[in-house]
């Protein structure tokens, strides 16, 4: 047997095992980038059914009640406005989910106002109506839904993120980029103030 096989044997393993090992690494990035956008669309869902509960509670307290029309044209727009932002989550910026937040945080105090003014004005068969009450707690566990999906997808956002930063996968996933993570809307850290 000639001397230089076994270098050129050796060499070729290294060579064989590396490329497998970059290829694992490529391939846990695409993994970790589908989960992205897959708990992206999750959060996605999760405010679309809220969208639509919300369509349902402004047909329900306008078929119930001679309401304020502002307030009802208000939660109309900001719903609307709440369904025209869209976020990629492959070229999500923290800027585009900034806009989304706010977006649907304008939706969440036109609704809670529509929900206050029912209360204040004292509509008894609005605030006893089934239809009306079912909504409400509807909604309020639509609420509880966005949120663990926010949580989720900021978990897989931060795995995604350790993955395609840590050493070495990083030299090998250049083309990846970091993802941001989903952030309450400015001035959520203060309390909410009820008033009657």
């Amino acid at each position: 047997m000639k001397k230089w096989i076994i270098p050129v044997l050796v060499i070729g393993a290294i060579v064989v095992i590396g490329f497998f090992w970059a290829m694992n690494i490529k391939n846990g990035a695409i993994d970790k980038n589908q989960q992205v956008g897959k708990e992206w669309g999750n959060v996605e869902t999760a405010y679309q059914r809220r969208n639509d509960l919300i369509g349902n509670l402004v047909e329900t307290v306008k078929g119930a009640a001679n309401f304020e029309k502002s307030t009802l044209v208000e939660v109309t727009e900001a719903r609307s406005k709440a369904n025209s932002v869209q976020v990629d989550p492959a070229n999500a910026t923290p800027e585009q989910l900034a806009a989304f937040s706010s977006a649907q945080a304008n939706l969440m105090g036109s609704v809670n106002k529509l929900i206050g003014n029912i209360t204040i004005e004292k509509y008894p068969e609005l605030k006893s109506n089934q239809n009306f009450l079912k909504l409400q707690d509807e909604l309020a566990s639509t609420e509880n839904t966005i949120q663990t999906q926010r949580t989720r997808y900021n978990e897989v956002v931060e795995a995604y993120n350790n993955y395609i930063l840590r050493f070495p996968n990083s030299m090998f996933l250049g083309e990846y980029k970091e993802k941001p993570f989903f952030k309450a809307v400015e001035g959520a850290d203060k309390p909410v103030q009820v008033k009657f």
